[in-house]
């Protein structure tokens, strides 16, 4: 095959070769490493959706070709053309015997993340760069993965997806807020929740769900927590506490069984431990806060009933468990103002978290919502809340109040727990922390 027999070949991305076996194809990717041992070369290249061998004979391809891989340099951007051979030693089980070689664009020898030890300072600095190496790619797949599976389980279910808005008067939690000034509007807060709009949207749809950015100003540098993350958060008009909790066991296995059936590959790259995702199912035990408290002291904690659960703690709890578990009904001293009363034990709301093993802690956090306009305005004014601000949240409660309940599942805290990876830095393009504004 002559190098201007491929001219004209198709242009395909690498996880495409394996349909295009024997025949003469272009691939337009990014140099990884290569190799020469005289007459023959090896050039490594990846394109975003799989890594490709290519091989290159001197006397095979044009002087050109020849003398543009004397150049190549990791992460040079490069078009090849060749044939696309079956090799089981080859990444993805193919290779292509090259015809010829072109640079689109050069790269320095001093591309900064080399093939090496560096430090997570430098790392997150040259964060642009290092989402190319293939443990942060992988990570960036099963993140899509995850992202299309949340959309793909609500679609079969008939809820509405409905987009809240990011500035809001409202806060939905206690934690810190990034506040600006809105025209003469006064003070606008970036959205913590999508939650109370979600209600909004029940009241009209029934079932809804959220799908976007929320912020919190948490000066919390644990490996738990950034200051813009994504969450997912349903409202399902008539749910009761029970409802609420079966939806989030069923979303939260979904999710696993996806990126298992279609991302194993990616979780391989990561090096997932897949046997400990595989036992996710529903129904994933269920424990009480106050029988937790009990549980924890029991093996040495000085948590007391009351405290609200800390990391360490929930790791503690999770401890023999290979599935999440839900913890639910804590005080109500301890949750927001719009969960509803516990009528078994008015200390206490109908509310739950989801806890992921592993130590991972928690992924969700879910309730069912007050529904009573009285006990509400109550809750608002004893949080010391501007009732400008909540009008026309309590006007849910003033025009056909009903029961609902919904939760909210932090994206990047579930993928960390489904790659197996130690922090949640790791699970978006470019995380956010408290010390962390760029790239």
């Amino acid at each position: 095959m002559t190098a201007a027999a491929t001219e004209t070949a198709p242009v395909v991305r690498i996880h495409e070769l394996r349909s295009h076996a024997d025949a003469p194809v272009r691939v337009r990717g990014w140099v990884t490493h290569v190799r020469s041992s005289g007459k023959i070369a090896f050039v490594v290249a990846r394109d975003g959706t799989g890594t490709v061998q290519s091989v290159l004979v001197r006397s095979a391809v044009p002087a050109a070709a020849w003398e543009a891989f004397a150049t190549l340099t990791q992460e040079t951007a490069i078009v090849l053309s060749g044939v696309v051979r079956a090799d089981a030693r080859a990444p993805g089980g193919f290779e292509l015997s090259l015809t010829d070689l072109a640079v689109l664009g050069a790269s320095p020898v001093d591309y900064p993340v080399q093939p090496k030890t560096h430090g997570v300072d430098f790392l997150m600095d040259h964060r642009h760069l290092w989402l190319r190496s293939p443990r942060q790619a992988a990570a960036m797949r099963v993140r899509s993965e995850i992202e299309q599976a949340v959309h793909d389980f609500f679609y079969a279910r008939a809820f509405v997806r409905v987009d809240t808005p990011i500035l809001t008067a409202a806060i939905g939690e206690r934690s810190g807020l990034f506040s600006t000034e809105y025209f003469d509007e006064g003070s606008a807060y970036l959205a913590q929740t999508g939650q109370l709009y979600g209600e909004a949207a029940a009241a009209a749809l029934g079932r809804i769900y959220t799908f976007g950015p929320t912020f919190r100003a948490e000066k919390s540098k644990t490996r738990r927590h950034l200051t813009e993350f994504w969450m997912i958060e349903p409202e399902v008009a008539f749910n009761d506490s029970a409802d609420n909790m079966r939806l989030q066991e069923e979303l939260v296995s979904y999710l696993v069984e996806r990126c298992l059936e279609r991302e194993r590959a990616s979780l391989m790259e990561l090096e997932r431990d897949v046997a400990r995702l595989e036992c996710v199912a529903p129904p994933f035990p269920r424990v009480s806060y106050t029988d937790a408290v009990a549980t924890l002291q029991a093996k040495g904690s000085a948590v007391q009933w009351g405290d609200d659960l800390g990391a360490e703690d929930e790791s503690l709890l999770m401890e023999g468990y290979d599935r999440p578990v839900f913890v639910y009904n804590y005080p109500k001293a301890a949750k927001a103002f719009y969960m509803k009363a516990n009528p078994d034990d008015p200390r206490t709301v109908l509310c739950n978290d989801c806890l992921a093993p592993e130590g991972y802690g928690e992924i969700i956090g879910g309730s069912q919502r007050e529904d009573d306009y009285d006990t509400l305005l109550a809750r608002i004014r004893d949080e010391g809340l501007p009732l400008d601000a909540y009008g026309w949240y309590l006007d849910l409660r003033r025009y056909g109040t009903f029961v609902h309940s919904g939760f909210g599942l932090g994206l990047e805290r579930t993928v960390a727990y489904i790659c197996g990876l130690p922090h949640v830095r790791e699970t978006i393009a470019f995380p956010r922390l408290m010390n962390r504004l760029r790239p």
